[in-house]
């Protein structure tokens, strides 16, 4: 705890005053272009990983990059995406899964949660993604682990557009919805093409769009 305590003393005395301009600006609104739902995982920082600032990404977090399909239960995953599509007007959401994810493993091992009953449930938002799989093989195992994380963002994505306020915007090519997964050791970012029904590296999946082969320095 002191390295973090320590680095709010270093923030406000060295990092705040050389951006105190951008902090005032959003002192009193944002304007993020994306919504970003990863995981809870310690060792995922968005903001690093897309070399963001403040203001730039709306974040959601929990375990398993997990959206919920919409129903009348409110919940703070649905109040949160509700808000930045129809409120704060993203044009792009993101939902990033990551390898050697916790949440995954449990979803392959739904047994072994008794003791977590509300990881165990809540992680039922996942076996979609282990069923397909399990489909796919005939069985399923921590063996097939990096396919069933790519699986749950591809169902993730399946259960975002359910939500009144995505699917609306989605049918006027308003906003726009991306899959992605991210290697912890490599740094690597697969990314879901659909015309081919993959995911491939980013530079790949985005070469053929102008606004991002300009952004990818291509």
């Amino acid at each position: 705890m002191d390295h973090v305590i320590s680095g709010v003393a270093k923030f406000q005395r060295d990092v705040f005053p050389k951006n105190k301009e951008v902090f005032q600006k959003l002192a009193t609104s944002q304007n993020p272009e994306v919504l970003f739902i990863t995981c809870s995982d310690s060792r995922i920082d968005p903001n690093m990983v897309t070399q963001t600032g403040p203001g730039d990404l709306f974040i959601c977090r929990n375990a398993g990059n997990v959206v919920p399909p919409h129903s009348n239960q409110t919940g703070g995953m649905t109040a949160s995406i509700e808000f930045a599509v129809a409120a704060l007007g993203v044009a792009h959401i993101v939902i990033c899964g990551h390898t050697d994810c916790g949440a995954m493993k449990g979803a392959l091992a739904p047994e072994a949660l008794t003791e977590l009953p509300h990881v165990k449930e809540w992680l039922g938002h996942c076996r979609g993604a282990t069923e397909v799989v399990k489909h796919k093989h005939g069985s399923v195992g921590t063996e097939h682990l990096d396919e069933v994380t790519k699986e749950n963002v591809l169902l993730q994505i399946q259960h975002l557009k359910t939500h009144p306020s995505v699917a609306g915007r989605l049918a006027c090519k308003e906003v726009q919805i991306h899959g992605w997964v991210y290697n912890i050791e490599t740094g690597d970012v697969l990314c879901y093409e659909p015309s081919s029904e993959s995911f491939k590296p980013m530079q790949e999946c985005y070469a053929s769009d102008s606004e991002f082969k300009s952004a990818l320095g291509l």
